[in-house]
């Protein structure tokens, strides 16, 4: 993995620790609820139990399980010496799991008219990782 400098004196990416036994059951089709009960501090798996919830118009539970998601992975990000702020890049994959937590939480709060927290979230991924902003949507 190349280290790069942010020439403007930015703090560096982030790099969440790989813990690839969540994404592989999750890979392999076992239920989300069954990964987030053996690994509570996946946040992949909280984000695909809110990506679930929203697509049957649970739009409360989606903003619950994300919520979750979100906070595990702000844990797991203070963990690897991140400050509050600066790049969360999504082509490091295990921090997929926090960006798509992030993007569900953002995506309920619009939903239920949480004005404020939606755009309190969205500019938080933007600014995370514009790459998983594109790609989520």
């Amino acid at each position: 993995m190349a280290i790069h400098k942010d020439l403007l004196g930015g703090p560096p990416p982030t790099h969440l620790p790989d813990d690839p036994e969540p994404r592989e059951l999750l890979a392999n089709g076992t239920a989300p609820a069954d990964v987030a009960a053996k690994y509570p501090t996946s946040s992949l798996a909280w984000a695909q139990l809110a990506d679930e919830a929203f697509e049957r118009g649970s739009v409360v539970e989606s903003y619950a399980y994300a919520r979750t998601g979100y906070h595990r992975g702000l844990d797991a990000l203070r963990r690897s010496g991140w400050k509050g702020h600066g790049p969360v890049p999504w082509e490091h994959e295990p921090n997929r799991g926090f960006l798509r937590a992030l993007h569900a939480l953002a995506r309920a709060a619009q939903s239920i008219g949480e004005q404020e927290e939606y755009e309190r979230c969205a500019g938080f991924l933007r600014d995370s990782s514009e790459t998983a902003a594109k790609t989520l949507g």
